[in-house]
């Protein structure tokens, strides 16, 4: 129960990581030491278990996919979905430099632990790792497409944001951004439990995830200190897209107006700033990207002694 209870928590980190541009699930889920885990039971779902499944043998089809940790694990990232949702756009709105930090302490503190995992440091991997970077910076400076709401485009959707979710550093909700439909999805349909909308989504990120899986599960078993270096790079690249002290650049109309959709200016882009040291906001932004690097250390520590507890009862 405490070990299930801990991978609850862990989902529910990785939800409110894709509620937040910028930061993703599958770095939470690679600081916690459960993203190998993952992306091996998202592979697991192939044509042994089908087969095991319409046989009706579910005891069989459960252990083949690992169904507690996966049912768990995304138990915790749906109620995180649902009730920080709200919450986050709350915060975003009246809070949004100290909210910005906060994350910001928490990806920079990521990107030591995720890149101390590489076991070899070679040509190849500072190679990836610097791609992975200049990919990730690349991002923010990509104009963001306009809102669709077509079924079709939202299972695109899906399939391309959540299967990001599973790179760490690559940020879904940002994905979203890019595509045009993340006020549409994160803050109106999930918080509001637009099921069509949901549904749709859904179906894209299952085929994102039993795709992107395969493919990551390969990497990491033939490449492994090259994907390594490629995913911290991204997350290093990601720092730029959440910085906090930024000007938002809105999409104008030809008169030189700001468009609205829904209610809503449309962002295009960011300009980024140097912090204003004489605001009083600044030092509680800075004293909270502390905050965030603190507890991406708590939690790898936390995750660090239980590893080495569950070593020494299999020893003992």
């Amino acid at each position: 129960m405490k070990n299930y209870l801990l991978l609850f928590l862990k989902g529910v980190a990785m939800g409110a990581a894709n509620v937040i541009p910028g930061v993703s699930g599958g770095t939470i889920a690679f600081i916690t030491g459960i993203y190998e885990e993952l992306i091996n039971s998202l592979k697991s779902f192939d044509v042994e278990a089908i087969k095991l499944l319409t046989s009706f043998r579910f005891k069989a089809f459960a252990q083949h996919i690992n169904l507690p940790f996966l049912v768990v694990l995304f138990a915790g990232v749906g109620v995180s979905l649902v009730t920080l949702g709200k919450a986050l756009k709350f915060l975003f709105e009246n809070y949004e430099v100290p909210v910005w930090a906060f994350f910001f302490g928490l990806i920079i503190a990521s990107v030591y632990f995720v890149g101390k995992t590489i076991k070899q440091w070679s040509l190849p991997t500072i190679l990836m790792t610097l791609l992975g970077t200049a990919i990730a910076v690349a991002l923010a400076f990509i104009k963001p497409a306009q809102e669709n709401t077509a079924y079709w485009y939202l299972f695109i959707c899906g399939v391309v944001a959540m299967a990001s979710m599973l790179l760490p550093g690559l940020s879904g909700s940002f994905v979203l951004i890019l595509m045009g439909n993340y006020a549409f999805i994160m803050l109106e349909a999930i918080p509001n439990h637009n099921i069509p909308v949901i549904a749709s989504v859904g179906v894209g990120a299952v085929v994102g995830f039993i795709i992107l899986s395969r493919v990551i599960s390969f990497l990491m078993g033939s490449y492994e200190s090259q994907t390594i270096g490629a995913l911290t790079g991204f997350i290093f690249g990601s720092l730029l897209i959440i910085w906090p002290w930024k000007n938002k650049i809105l999409l104008l109309d030809q008169a030189g107006n700001p468009i609205v959709r829904k209610g809503k200016e449309v962002v295009m882009g960011y300009d980024w700033l140097a912090p204003d040291f004489s605001h009083s906001q600044t030092m509680i932004a800075f004293a909270l990207m502390v905050l965030g690097a603190i507890l991406v250390w708590g939690v790898e520590f936390l995750g660090s002694k239980a590893t080495k507890e569950e070593v020494s009862s299999v020893d003992a």
